[in-house]
């Protein structure tokens, strides 16, 4: 199916921007994980648009959950939400049916669909759709918190200056201590504008707003970091950790860029330079007791030593396989495509050549708003990987 990604554990969704709802189900989760109304509801409010750096079309997403859960628990079949299309203006895309608005899907959705697609406000192209994966993510987040497993994203880099301005405001990089990053990961749980510094906060916001003034838009690019995963997760060669996390971050209609690690900013250097050592901490803790000075058994660690790496140039990935350092990794978010400057285009019904203004309610910018579906889409990729290795009860 085009629609669902996973294998143990997934997701499909339904539905499109201008319909009676959108939706989307959950498979292969095990019976008994907690699920909490009020979490999807926050996920769900971190992606709504708001204030003047967002679109003005703001709905509530009173979503339903229809099946899969009893008592406040899943019941390990299908669990099922669907949210509510309240705050449609259909009339706003009649009279640009035909045109094709740059940066967007109509004329390729057009081209697959043979015109029996819905156009109004890009269809099921929307990125409308990413409430879905927003509210599976109210699910999968607190499932993978439980288990010591911590998701995060902020945004690094937002760029989109006027002439003579910088072409980046940067915000701080997560930390490379773990602990430190667990912090600054918990800091921005309930940030609509998910920064660590104050200051970066501020002339980013500035900066978007600008771009709405000028009728135009901006992107970035996102961070994030998992913190929490075991190492041996993933499989080498076309299920690999990034393979899995790849698939589904290109999914979200804004992203065109994926980096693990500091895949871009290193490449350039010699490998002495690139290569993570490895160090081995001796713990001493109820989580690593020691072995009475047995050797361990083929395949195993010493139950008191925990191997990392000094750096994490690598993203916490050796041969698609984790290897117990954080995950990290950064998206390309392109600027919103709907802006109000005129651009130049083609009518497709008829091959002439025209020019287009898109009216209507756009983000001149969704940076800030794609945190939590690329969180989301961590999630649910990371809970697949586990459930393949360790099988789908492991998460309850």
């Amino acid at each position: 199916m085009k629609n669902t990604f996973g294998n143990s554990i997934s997701l499909t969704i339904f539905g499109e921007s201008h319909g009676p709802e959108i939706g989307c189900v959950l498979s292969g989760l095990a019976p008994g994980i907690p699920v909490s109304e009020e979490k999807i509801r926050t996920a769900l409010w971190l992606r709504r648009p708001s204030g003047t750096i967002s679109t003005s079309r703001v709905e509530q997403d009173e979503f339903r959950i229809i099946s899969g859960v009893y008592q406040g628990r899943t019941t390990g079949t299908p669990l099922s939400i669907l949210i509510p299309n309240t705050n449609t203006r259909s009339a706003d895309y009649e009279k640009t049916r035909f045109l094709a608005r740059p940066g967007h899907a109509d004329y390729t959705a057009y081209c697959k669909y043979h015109g029996f697609e819905d156009p109004r406000g890009g269809g099921h192209q929307s990125g409308r759709l990413t409430a879905a994966l927003a509210a599976a993510g109210g699910i999968l987040l607190p499932a993978l918190e439980e288990k010591g497993i911590r998701i995060g994203t902020h945004i690094r880099a937002l760029g989109g200056g006027r002439e003579g301005e910088t072409e980046f405001i940067e915000d701080q990089a997560f930390s490379q201590d773990e602990e430190a990053l667990n912090r600054e990961i918990e800091s921005l749980k309930m940030k609509l504008f998910p920064v660590l510094d104050a200051a970066a906060d501020e002339k980013m916001q500035h900066r978007i707003q600008q771009a709405r003034a000028d009728r135009d838009s901006v992107g970035g690019i996102l961070e994030s970091a998992v913190s929490g995963v075991p190492a041996g997760i993933g499989e080498p060669w076309f299920d690999s950790v990034e393979s899995a996390l790849s698939h589904i971050l290109f999914s979200i209609p804004a992203v065109k860029g994926v980096e693990f690690g500091e895949a871009f900013s290193m490449v350039g250097r010699r490998g002495s330079a690139y290569n993570d050592e490895y160090t081995a901490c001796r713990e001493t803790s109820a989580h690593f007791p020691g072995k009475g000075g047995k050797s361990p058994e083929k395949g195993q660690i010493p139950q008191n030593t925990v191997i990392r790496t000094r750096t994490n140039h690598n993203g916490g990935v050796n041969g698609g396989i984790t290897n117990g350092m954080p995950i990290l990794f950064r998206t390309a978010v392109k600027p919103t495509p709907s802006i109000g400057i005129t651009q130049k285009t083609v009518n497709f019904g008829t091959g002439e050549e025209s020019e287009i203004t898109v009216s209507g309610r756009h983000d001149p910018a969704v940076i800030h708003r794609a945190r939590i579906v690329v969180d989301a889409a961590a999630a649910l990729a990371v809970s697949d990987l586990l459930a393949l290795r360790y099988g789908t009860d492991w998460l309850a």
